[in-house]
This record gives structure tokens, sequence and C-alpha cells, in this order.
């Protein structure tokens, strides 16, 4: 009996990684534009204003709230306020595999058409300093360059140092982060942008 449970719960819908649902789940959005009859990338600055990132180059998406019934709905919802344009013209091509950035923080990315016509007028000047578009081509052409950046872990002060082996002298494990650039005319778009661009360019390849 006990099995035959187990195996029905196994077997049910579940999170995609350990701790999900407790995560930081976000939503971004690689939009696709024509641009002269030419499939193009569309970007976003930051404004300088924003409390986080300010200037950085992203693409628009952001933190999926309870009332989003999915992701995809998140990234609808945050690529129609920040961008002004109508959800209803947001037309999905695919989903990316999750970015998973630790186990508290993940990114389910989506690619869409959207119309440029509505956004160069339209988009939220409180969120978006400006936007700009890549033609695809140029990123099929184009080498991107890597740096490693090395993340230390730091016990809070209260750890139980007493509970495991070695106490205070636990020789943590530090690990590189791969930090990604592609340098556009005078836009260098990088962190997770760049992680998810680099996805979407490999598989388009």
């Amino acid at each position: 009996m006990f099995l035959d449970k187990l195996k029905k719960y196994l077997n049910q819908n579940q999170f995609q990684f350990i701790g999900e649902e407790t995560a930081f789940r976000s939503a971004v959005l690689i939009p696709l534009v024509q641009v002269d009859d030419e499939w193009h990338i569309l970007f976003e600055v930051r404004s300088f204003t924003m409390r986080k990132q300010p200037g950085d180059i992203s693409f628009p998406g952001g933190r999926i709230d309870a009332t989003d019934e999915s992701p995809w709905a998140a990234a609808v919802r945050e690529t129609s306020e920040e961008l002004g344009v109508d959800p209803n013209t947001i037309n999905i091509v695919g989903q990316l595999s999750p970015y998973i950035t630790s186990s508290s923080f993940v990114i389910y990315p989506f690619v869409a058409t959207i119309d440029y016509n509505q956004i160069i007028h339209s988009y939220n000047k409180e969120e978006v300093e400006e936007v700009f578009t890549v033609p695809v081509n140029w990123f099929l052409n184009y080498e991107p360059y890597m740096h490693e950046v090395s993340v230390e872990i730091v016990p809070s002060k209260d750890f139980p140092f007493e509970k495991i082996v070695n106490g205070a002298q636990y020789q943590w494990r530090t690990r590189s982060m791969e930090e990604w650039f592609f340098d556009y005319e005078k836009y260098t778009i990088w962190g997770l942008t760049a992680r998810v661009l680099k996805h979407f360019i490999e598989i388009i390849k």
C-alpha cells in the first residue's frame, strides 16, 4: 500500500527542481521583432532611476506574482507593462529551459513575436531608458567572450559549526561562475541576460 501511494505521488506533476516552490521566480521574454523585413531581438536599457540594476541591458520580464496563472502569464504581463504593447499581440514561439541561478532563484525564459511599431513610442519611460534591436543574423556570426567570477561561501554568524565535522575549519568549496559578454555597437550585453541569450542562440545554431 505504501509503495503504491508513493508511486502515485512521484508520478504526479512535480516542481522542476528541489526548492522551486520557495525560490524567487521570475519570467522573461525574448522579443522577436521585424525591422526592415529582418528578424531582430529587442532589448531594454533599464531606466537610470531604477533602484535595482539601473542602466543594465535586459529582456522584458520580472517577478512571477501570486496572481499570475503561469510563468508565461507573468512574462506577458511584465512585457506589456514595460513596453506598452497590447498583450493580445504578444505571440508565443516557444519556451526555453529554466535558468536556475541557485536553489533560491530561477528564471523562466520565453520567446515571442511583438509588433515593433507598437514599442517605439509606447515603452514605459519610468522603467525603460531606451530600447534597441540586434539582428538575429549578427548573433549567429558573433562569438561572445567569457570571464570567470569566483563565488565565496560565507556562513552566517550563528552557523552551528559545532554540528559539522571540522567545525569552523570546514573547507567550503569556492565555485566559479561564467559571465558571458556580447558587444554590439555601444552596448554590452552581459549577466543573466547574456546567459539566456547565449542559450537561445545556441538553439538556433
